[in-house]
C-alpha cells in the first residue's frame, strides 16, 4: 500500500529583507559612495543579530539562518531561517506577514530548502564564481566569528534543560532588556549609514520590527 509522506517544512524564507548599503549607496552626483569593509560588516552583523534574536525569542529555536548576497531579483536580500520545529516555522510565517521591517512590509513563506550546502555556490565560497552576484546558486553572506559564537552559544544555553517540546515561552526581564539594547545598538549603528537611504521614513524605522 502506497503512503503519501507530507513534506516537513522547517525553513522560512523572508524575501528581499536585507538591503546591502554597498548595492544602493550613491552620492548626490549619482556616483557610488565608498563604504568601508568594517562599516559593512558591522551593519550586516547588527542586522543579522536583530533578526535572529527577534525570531528565536518570538517563534522558537533556530537551527540555522542564512542571508543571500546575490544581486538577482529572485535572491537579493533573501533571508532563510531554519527552525528546529515545523510548527514554529508555520507560526512565524503567519505572524511575519503581518509585520514590517525597516519601513517595508515583510513577505514571508515556507521554503523546502533545508540543506544549504547543496543550495549554495561552491565557487563563491572559494572566491571563484564568475557569475558574480547574478549566480542562480546562493551566495551566503557570512557573519563575523564573534557573532556566530555568541548567537549559537546563546542557542545552546536556551536549549539546556528543556527535556520536552511543550516548554514555557516566558522570557526573563534580563532577556527582554538584552533584546531591547540590541535593537537600540542596531539603530545607533544604522544612523551612521543614513546617507545611503533615500526615504526619511526608512531612516526612522531602519532596523525596527513593527506590526500592521
Amino acid at each position: 500500500m502506497c503512503r503519501l509522506i507530507e513534506s516537513i517544512l522547517q525553513t522560512v524564507l523572508i524575501l528581499n529583507l536585507y538591503c546591502n548599503p554597498q548595492n544602493s549607496a550613491k552620492s548626490a552626483d549619482g556616483s557610488h559612495s565608498t563604504v568601508s569593509d568594517e562599516e559593512m560588516q558591522e551593519h550586516y552583523d547588527n542586522f543579522f543579530e536583530e533578526v535572529f534574536v527577534e525570531c528565536e525569542d518570538r517563534y522558537g529555536e533556530i537551527e540555522e539562518m542564512n542571508v543571500c548576497d546575490n544581486l538577482g531579483d529572485h535572491l537579493v536580500g533573501n533571508v532563510y531561517i531554519k527552525f528546529k520545529y515545523e510548527e514554529d516555522a508555520e507560526k512565524a510565517v503567519v505572524d511575519l506577514n503581518n509585520r514590517w521591517f525597516g519601513g517595508r512590509a515583510i513577505n514571508a513563506e515556507l521554503s523546502p530548502v533545508t540543506d544549504f550546502r547543496e543550495a549554495c555556490c561552491r565557487q563563491y565560497e572559494m572566491g571563484e564564481c564568475t557569475r558574480s552576484g547574478f549566480c542562480n546558486f546562493m551566495h551566503l553572506k557570512p557573519i563575523s566569528r564573534e557573532l556566530r559564537r555568541e548567537l549559537y552559544s546563546r542557542k545552546r544555553r536556551r536549549s539546556h534543560g528543556r527535556s520536552n517540546r511543550h516548554r514555557s515561552r516566558s522570557r526573563s526581564r534580563r532577556s527582554h532588556s538584552r533584546s531591547r539594547s540590541r535593537r537600540r545598538e542596531y539603530r545607533d549603528n544604522s544612523a551612521s549609514l543614513e546617507r545611503f537611504r533615500s526615504h526619511s521614513q526608512d531612516k526612522e524605522r531602519e532596523g525596527r520590527f513593527g506590526r500592521f
